[in-house]
Parts: C-alpha cells; structure tokens; sequence
C-alpha cells in the first residue's frame, strides 16, 4: 500500500534535511531552543546539564550560553559562571543562594545603591540583617563582623564616588573569620586586576564569587542587560546554581550572541576609554571650580595607593583604570550651575550605566547616598562622567564650552 503523502504543514516542522556538520566562522552558532530534543528515553534519563556535559531544556543552557560562560570564565580566572539578567540580577541571586534567615550581610556604604537597597527592602523581609561598614577602613569591617556574618560584600572602587579600597586586607579580614566575599566586578572587569588572583605580600587571595553587571564593558553597546557570577569552588558555584535554577533565571540568546562579539575587543576598548579618560580628568582637575578629582588613578584621589597596588603593573605598567571618574565641584555653586552644566554639555549625554561608546553626565546628591558620610570627600556637588569611545579633543571642548557657561570661569587650558 502506498505511503500517504504528509501534509506541508507537517513537513513544515518535520523536515528531513539537516545542515552538514562541518562549518566554521568567526562567531559563534546562535542555538535558540526552550524544548531540546532528546534521542532516546535512555538518553533523556541520563543526560545531565548541571555539569555542563549535556542539554535538557533551553533555561538550564545551550551551546552559545556554555560558549559564553567559559570565555567569562577565562576573562575573570573563574571556573564556574552563571548567566543573568542585569548586574543587579547578579547580586540578587548571589545574595538569594547564599544567605538564609538570621544570616547577616554587610555591605560598603560607597556600594552600588541598588544592592543595598535590595538589603533593606527584600532580604529583611525573609529574616536576614543587613549593615554598612566603610570599605576604607578595615578594622571597621573586622568590627562589624558577628557570628551571623555570613557574607561580605566588596566593591572596588566604591560606587559614584570612587574610593578605591584595600581589597586585599578586606578578603584577608573575612577570610579570617570564616565569612564568604563577593565582589562587585564591574569596574574592574577582568582587566584591571584578577579577582580570584589579589597579590598580596608573599603570596596572592581571592574573592569567592564574582559578579559582573555585563551591562557594561563586556557588552559595550549601550544596548544589552546581562550579568554574570563568577566562582572558583564548586560547592559555592552550586549553592547558587540551584538557585538560579529554582528562581527560573535565564538569558536570551541574541543577548549571549552579542556579548560574544564584543567580548573579543573588551581589553581594546577598555584601554581606550581610560586614557582618554585620564585626559579629561586631568582636565577637569585643573579647573579652579573643582576642589576634587575622583579618579583612583590620581595621586591624591581616596585610595589611590590601594589601585596603584593592585592594578598598577597592568597595561605595560601603567595601571589599569575604567572610564570613569567624577569631580567634586565647589559648594559655592548651587544646583542652578550644576544643571546648567550637563544642560549645556552636547556630547555627553544624560544618562544612567557606563561602559558604552556614548560618554555620559550624571549628578549625584552624594549626602543622600551614604548613612556613614562623605568620608573624604570635599563640600560640593560630585559630577560623574562616563567617558565613551568619542574623539578626546572632541569631548574636551565640549566639556570647555559647558563649563563656562554653567560656571561662569574661563576654561584653564
């Protein structure tokens, strides 16, 4: 009896040809798939996805998923690594795997503020105490940990107004007391120091876990939310793995395939952004109108020993620093000038993250943001600046003609 013809609509989904297996580019295969197909009921009981040696469902990985999460691994010294949402998608679910009620948090107070804000609004309502400390000051940190301690959080440097800590004597300060370290790793990025390789007098420490807003340097477009969290112990890598899992976390796949791409020219791009950074900085340094420079690669700046430190033998010696600064301008210059200055400014833009090829303006009401203080920061208004992939001379004379307007002072060349 003849075989009846299938409908089209079922060849449509059911079509016989497959692509030969033999094709090489540049970029990575973009595997899209919520359902994986499985050979056989053997094979389904049997293959494992939490070790990566098999796919099971499109939430748990798929080969551009594991491709990316390796070449974070080899961007960062880690062995594990997990895909996110957004950055802070990354602190939520580190802090989510590792803290159960009664545990305790501390957290800088220069940290990213949304981090602390998920502190105060979300972990105290399961039970889990949060504190700040002064990431400037160890003896701080060590007297603030308790029994409940059971995470400590590092970010270097601080959030906004760049203080660049010890970061070696805070992990060695945990560390002492049994107490687990995640570091905020995206100013850093893998570039400017190893978090799982801190030098340190005769011999090197390392954070536990790493998370990474991807948001940011390693996507570098200014159009992709991602994060990432980065471990080298397994037991911790699972702790949060299975938690990652429960809560139903996952990425898409054009976002994983186009932090791939950018992933190759991250160290490039980083590179340019902090010298043409340092240019402007300097810049804006000379300016009678500001009473201090931000920048963690200046000498005078908080905690510039500290990078010097650690970051001081990357980029041929030079040290190793984001785009990134801030200046504080005279308190005698109210809110008025300081709107007028980002009002007037045409290359830099209004607008939140960093990392991009835009350079961008943002004011902040540090007093606001910190329950400790200034610490050492100067009376004034901070202005932070994000510096993109713009021409240098460019954005200096965009920054010199706002300048005189908002404050009324000739640009000091």
């Amino acid at each position: 009896m003849k075989e009846q013809a299938r409908h089209i609509t079922t060849d449509l989904v059911h079509h016989s040809y497959q692509a030969p297996p033999a094709f090489a580019a540049i970029q990575p295969a973009v595997h899209k798939a919520s359902t994986v197909i499985f050979d056989s009921m053997h094979d389904m009981r049997t293959r494992r996805w939490l070790d990566k040696s098999g796919f099971t469902y499109g939430l748990h990985g798929t080969p551009t998923t594991y491709q990316l999460e390796e070449r974070l691994c080899s961007l960062e010294g880690g062995k594990q690594c997990l895909l996110v949402p957004s950055g802070l998608s990354a602190i939520s679910t580190v802090a989510l795997g590792l803290l159960s009620a009664g545990d305790e948090v501390l957290i800088p107070d220069n940290a990213y503020g949304p981090n602390k804000d998920f502190a105060e609004h979300e972990l105290a309502r399961w039970g889990i105490r949060h504190a700040w400390y002064n990431s400037m000051d160890v003896a701080d940190l060590q007297a603030k940990i308790t029994p409940a301690t059971k995470l400590v959080w590092l970010e270097a440097p601080g959030s906004v107004s760049m203080e660049f800590p010890d970061l070696v004597a805070l992990v060695q300060a945990s560390r002492a007391r049994g107490v687990t370290t995640v570091l905020d790793n995206t100013w850093g990025a893998g570039l400017a120091f190893k978090p799982f390789d801190l030098l340190a007098d005769g011999g090197s420490v390392a954070v536990d876990v790493s998370a990474h807003a991807l948001t940011k340097y390693p996507s570098g477009g200014g159009d992709v939310l991602m994060g990432s969290i980065i471990t080298t112990d397994n037991a911790v890598h699972m702790r949060i793995k299975l938690t990652h899992m429960r809560l139903g976390i996952g990425i898409g796949a054009n976002d994983a395939e186009l932090v791939l791409r950018s992933l190759s020219s991250i160290a490039v791009r980083y590179h340019a952004h902090d010298v043409s950074a340092r240019v402007l900085a300097a810049a804006l340094q000379r300016q009678p109108a500001v009473v201090q420079l931000l920048h963690p690669a200046f000498a005078g700046a908080p905690g510039h020993a500290h990078w010097q430190q650690l970051c001081g033998a990357a980029h041929q010696g030079q040290g190793a620093a984001a785009g990134l600064f801030s200046v504080v301008v005279d308190a005698q210059f109210d809110q008025a000038a300081i709107d007028r200055l980002c009002d007037s400014l045409q290359l830099f833009k209004l607008g939140y993250s960093w990392g991009g090829p835009m350079s961008l303006v943002v004011p902040y009401d540090i007093d606001s943001m910190r329950a400790g203080g200034r610490g050492a920061l100067q009376a004034g208004t901070v202005v932070r600046f994000c510096v993109g992939l713009e021409d240098t001379q460019d954005l200096l004379r965009d920054l010199a003609q706002a300048w005189e307007k908002a404050f009324g002072q000739a640009w000091v060349q």
